[in-house]
């Protein structure tokens, strides 16, 4: 029979059955007490603590029902046998896909690109408006939740696509997800591409290059030029493709929109070759110079483009929330798939965003930005420009970003890494390229800069590049 020694406090606030039970655990995880040791009976226990046979009998029960031992009545309690514990110490955890994302959950740091300005974001509005949505999902009826989303986001959001980005849909083919890494999961799933060729462009987001391969499809760039994504090339280097991810609004990381013939190049391509279209329609209206373009989903007749959006660079990234608009025919089996695989995000945050919509918030939001973003954008060409320096010169005002070439012989992987030891956050350009890059670059992004701070940053950047940092 096992001897047991058993410390007890009796004017501690954990119970004496409690601590009866931690002591012999604690015993069997570390091996004092071996698989199939005879525990004392609850007389002998209870007299040799001086405590109730029915403390020792609540403690005995617990370690059955945890299957740390085995009641065999008369027979006695013996331990159960288990796994030895492991003897590997904890090591420090590695942030997901570290070549992409340098840190998550931090403050945004100047030229950091992909999160929306902080200092003009209307956060006491949005504060009340969360509070209310969180109330009303605190005292919905208890049940399941649309898979597919809130039906009201799903109708807010079909309005906004068909004003703001020409594409008309019903709510019935927009599916609420867990930001673009869940509206590209739910298309790959339902179109049932994974194993097959994809097509995406080059340079283009190592996100997408990365979500597809870890599908097992085989992934080819294509490459983009003033026209954006060239099909000729794609054809030549890839027909087998059964996939082709575009950002036609505004091309990432380059900026150039997607021309006419070529969306009805690429149209036609899918439509011949039984293939897919997905639209990453990644900045949706924010173009700031002139209008948008329309999402190249209100050009499909046949039913072969998916388009994504996403509110993390309008609102918030920390939402985790977007959608995926399916042609009509695919409603349904999305419908199953997100009933069974990929669920909409949480109520509340739907309910916060549907009521900022609904009342007109968003899009008031959406025309403050384009202006804050443009002029932020002119100033940082501006003060590089006026740095009139070799070694980092403006290429592409694109988007939100300004894209800087770097002479060949400067890493910009390395440049991006020193510079975040001085809270500067640029972007390396080579790393969105599937073959070698022409040139190296940095992207920068204009959405959280501080004008006043501007001339002092860009010299800072360019001692970095310069190597005196």
């Amino acid at each position: 029979m096992a001897t047991l020694s058993i410390g007890l406090d009796r004017a501690g606030r954990i119970s004496l059955s409690a601590q009866i039970y931690g002591s012999i655990r604690d015993a069997i995880e570390s091996g004092q007490l071996a698989a199939g040791a005879r525990l004392p009976s609850w007389s002998d226990l209870a007299a040799q603590l001086g405590v109730s046979r029915g403390t020792v009998r609540a403690a005995y029960e617990r370690l059955v029902d945890e299957q740390f031992a085995i009641g065999l009545g008369a027979a006695g309690t013996r331990v159960a046998a288990r796994p030895l514990p492991t003897t590997t110490g904890w090591s420090p955890e590695a942030p997901p896909l570290p070549d992409i994302f340098d840190s998550f959950s931090t403050a945004p740091l100047t030229f950091q690109m992909g999160v929306p300005s902080q200092d003009a974001f209307p956060f006491k509005l949005w504060s009340r408006i969360q509070a209310r949505a969180a109330r009303r999902a605190a005292a919905a009826p208890v049940g399941y939740p649309d898979p597919r989303g809130d039906p009201a986001l799903r109708q807010e959001i079909a309005a906004y696509l068909g004003v703001s980005r020409g594409l008309r849909c019903s709510p019935s083919q927009v599916f609420v997800t867990a930001g673009f890494s869940g509206a590209l999961n739910l298309a790959i799933r339902g179109l049932g591409v994974e194993g097959r060729h994809a097509w995406i462009e080059d340079p283009g987001f190592p996100l997408t290059r990365t979500a597809l391969g870890l599908a097992g499809m085989t992934v080819t760039g294509v490459a983009v030029d003033t026209e954006g994504l060239d099909i000729d090339a794609g054809i030549r280097t890839a027909p087998q493709a059964a996939l082709a991810v575009v950002t036609p609004g505004q091309q990432a990381p380059l900026g150039m929109t997607m021309s006419l013939p070529r969306r009805i190049s690429l149209l036609a391509w899918a439509k011949q070759h039984d293939a897919w279209i997905v639209e990453d329609d990644y900045l949706g209206e924010l173009q700031l110079k002139g209008r948008a373009a329309p999402a190249l989903a209100s050009l499909d007749q046949d039913g072969r483009v998916l388009h994504i959006g996403t509110f993390s660079k309008t609102i918030s990234p920390a939402l985790r929330l977007g959608f995926l608009v399916v042609p009509p025919a695919m409603a349904k089996r999305f419908g199953d798939i997100t009933a069974c695989l990929a669920p909409a995000p949480a109520a509340a945050v739907q309910h916060a965003v549907t009521e900022f919509m609904h009342d007109g918030h968003y899009l008031r939001h959406l025309r403050r930005m384009k202006r804050l973003y443009a002029a932020r954008q002119e100033a940082l060409v501006r003060c590089l420009e006026d740095l009139r320096s070799e070694s980092i010169q403006v290429q592409a005002a694109a988007g939100m970003i300004v894209v800087a070439a770097l002479p060949a012989s400067v890493s910009d992987i390395d440049v991006a890494s020193r510079a975040r030891a001085f809270g500067l956050a640029p972007v390396p350009l080579s790393p969105w390229y599937t073959s070698h890059p022409e040139q190296q670059g940095l992207l920068l992004g204009v959405t959280n800069l501080d004008e006043r701070t501007l001339a002092a940053a860009c010299s800072r950047l360019l001692e970095v590049v310069r190597g005196r940092h």
